[in-house]
């Protein structure tokens, strides 16, 4: 099969197109033949090494894609060859204490398709079949490669972890990203007020066309803009996976017992914290990564039911698959990057 992948950890230029070895689903996995595939930061990451979490050479990238099912592995049931499908890119156990309770990412040995295990910038991927959903039929193949990570993200962040209500009131800092524009929708869809914060005033003007109510250039000003705009109450839930930049902020603008809810920390990952606001206005900071079986499920029926399309920025053929990660990079996108396989 043709893929994208490296041979050594470092920059863009590691990166190569070619052929690797058709992978074979193991007990309880899934092949699929890839029709799309979507990047996410975490590609970057992986591409220049993440300290602490070893990964076997050569490899290749990519959490997110859709597709047919192409061949099952033993022990799996419930699914047929050529049928479409998307995956949830979490991988746990099944067995430990954290699964057996249904909290699947916070499972001890938890790890991520594209990071843990080859992934998806290929023509074919290996993936759980536990994490299978049926292709939503309101998405063509690239709006569908373009939605599982960061709309799985997005759904604990906002439902599980932070606990959204119709009429409450969000921000969301560094809009463009993919979850940052995810939780936009989501967060829309569910009856929220949305405000959400970019460098860069075309960001703010798409994300004002997505719903977004109000849209604030990031820097000083933004705690008084967020102020302002509730009357000085400050916002229910902020989103913040930007870290360093925009902690204090982000305390700063969450209401008397508001909650913050983070899943990154893009700008750093040691901020200022003004401790006496935290214990003070008795504010709520969480911790959100991936999602468990449920989120995903739920997650899913709620993108078919309210008919949500992920924002897609481009489109790339797989080879064309180093000038996404540089896309990527450079921080020019609004939305996912997509990579299509040939039909």
């Amino acid at each position: 099969m043709q893929a994208i992948y490296f041979k050594e950890h470092g920059g863009l230029d590691k990166l190569k197109y070619g052929r690797r070895s058709r992978p074979e689903p193991g007990p309880g996995w899934v092949r699929i033949a890839l029709r799309a595939s979507a990047l996410n930061h975490l590609d970057l990451f992986v591409l220049g090494g993440l300290p602490g979490v070893p990964i076997n050479l050569p490899h290749v990238g990519g959490a997110d894609g859709v597709g047919t099912i192409d061949a099952v592995g033993q022990g799996v049931v419930g699914v047929e060859v050529d049928e479409p499908v998307v995956f949830d890119p979490g991988i746990s156990c099944g067995d430990c204490e954290f699964c057996l309770r249904g909290e699947h990412s916070l499972c001890i040995r938890f790890g991520l398709v594209g990071e843990h295990c080859e992934g998806t910038f290929a023509e074919y991927a290996v993936v759980p079949a536990s994490g299978l959903a049926a292709k939503p039929s309101h998405l063509n193949w690239e709006e569908a490669a373009a939605f599982p990570l960061t709309f799985i993200t997005s759904w604990r962040m906002l439902v599980s972890r932070g606990c959204l209500g119709p009429g409450e009131t969000v921000l969301i800092h560094g809009i463009g990203g993919g979850v940052a524009l995810a939780c936009l929708q989501i967060a829309k869809a569910m009856g929220a007020r949305v405000y959400v914060t970019s460098s860069s005033a075309s960001k703010l003007e798409r994300a004002l066309e997505l719903g977004a109510d109000a849209a604030f250039e990031s820097g000083s000003e933004v705690v008084k803009d967020v102020r302002k705009a509730t009357q000085k109450r400050g916002v229910d839930l902020v989103v913040d996976s930007v870290g360093a930049a925009t902690w204090s902020q982000s305390i700063r603008s969450a209401a008397k017992g508001g909650r913050i809810v983070t899943c990154g920390a893009t700008s750093g990952p040691n901020p200022e914290e003004e401790v006496r606001l935290v214990f003070w206005n008795q504010l709520t900071i969480l911790g959100s990564t991936m999602g468990s079986r449920s989120d995903w499920r739920r997650m899913v029926e709620f993108l078919c039911v309210a008919e949500l399309r992920p924002v897609v920025d481009s489109v790339l053929d797989l080879e064309q698959g180093a000038d996404a990660y540089r896309r990527l990079q450079d921080g020019a996108q609004f939305g996912k990057i997509v990579l299509r396989n040939s039909a």
